[in-house]
């Protein structure tokens, strides 16, 4: 019996075989859909935020980090 598994992006069954080419997506159209979503970010691994370096209001310096940027 051939295991299939839904695919991630419309929910088709798809045979869980090295004849499937896509898996675990039915097709090449459903893998770029949910590869678009992952750049896009509207899909994402849960994890503690990562400071974004344009937000450096949220940065504390040390008092040497902060003389040596005078420095320059």
């Amino acid at each position: 019996m051939t295991k299939t598994v839904d695919c991630p992006t419309c929910g088709t069954a798809v045979a869980w075989t090295s004849l499937s080419q896509f898996r675990p997506f039915c097709s090449d159209r459903c893998r770029l859909i949910d590869l678009g979503e992952w750049f896009s970010e509207e899909r994402k691994i849960a994890g503690d935020e990562q400071t974004r370096s344009s937000d450096l209001s949220v940065i504390s310096l040390s008092d040497e980090d902060l003389a040596l940027l005078e420095e320059d």
